[in-house]
């Protein structure tokens, strides 16, 4: 039979937990300025059976998936242009450097006047969210590879395709898992914002009903749902780099 452990890193979230139980109940005269966590599981549980908070989710869901795919598929295969070849590096290289420090957020005002308030909106500022930190990470790790292996590769006779998929790819593996990891966090807290703008759907305009409505539980329920994604995308990456690099690395 096996034993159940206890893991420790559990506790203090148990026990934050229970501070806001007693604290909510004891010193908060207005329920509504802090509901208590057994009130919000209630909250949870009743959009849960209700299927508002699954309808609203899958939105959001759909639309990071799409936006986080497409970025970072465009952004590995700029970042590995850029990290391969030196004349498409000092060509792009400036031009990325211009644009990768606006936040994602800030080209919100141009996609609403080139796609309007729609479906595309918030997939825009998803993939501009996850290329500019994916071009970044791939020619880094790239660029960071020890080009004595590639001499050395070459002198064997291998080609330039060779190369790239077994030492250059293979090595800038790390840097480009540690892209996928922080652009998955930071989608779903992208999303969030863009759905609040006119966006009838998803996670982020249910959070504007429940904020128009002075439902701070509803409003708790929204923002536990965009952790625990959070988290869940960062777990499965880290897994899959554990997958692809365990062996060596």
């Amino acid at each position: 039979m096996q034993r159940i452990t206890f893991h420790w890193s559990f506790l203090p979230v148990l026990v934050f937990l229970g501070l806001w139980e007693v604290s909510a109940r004891l010193f908060i005269e207005n329920p509504a300025l802090l509901p208590p966590f057994s009130t919000v599981i209630s909250e949870a549980w009743r959009l849960l059976e209700s299927g508002v908070l699954p309808r609203h989710f899958l939105r959001s869901l759909f639309r990071v998936i799409i936006g986080f795919v497409t970025g970072s598929a465009a952004g590995l295969f700029m970042g590995i242009l850029m990290g391969w070849k030196t004349a498409a590096h000092r060509t792009l290289h400036p031009v990325m450097s211009l644009i990768y420090p606006i936040p994602a957020l800030g080209w919100l005002p141009v996609f609403m006047l080139w796609f309007g308030i729609g479906e595309m909106l918030p997939i825009a500022i998803i993939f501009m969210c996850s290329f500019f930190p994916m071009v970044y990470n791939t020619q880094t790790g790239i660029r960071s590879v020890d080009r004595d292996l590639v001499k050395a590769a070459r002198t064997l006779g291998a080609s330039d395709l060779k190369v790239l998929t077994t030492i250059l790819i293979p090595l800038a593996l790390p840097n480009i898992f540690t892209g996928l990891r922080l652009e998955s966090g930071m989608a779903w807290r992208v999303i969030i914002a863009a759905e609040m703008v006119a966006i009838p759907t998803g996670i982020g305009a249910l959070l504007m009903r429940a904020e128009s409505l002075v439902r701070l539980d509803m409003v708790i329920v929204c923002l536990m749902v965009l952790s625990l994604m959070c988290f869940c995308f960062e777990r499965i990456f880290l897994f899959l780099e554990r997958k692809a690099t365990g062996r060596w690395s």
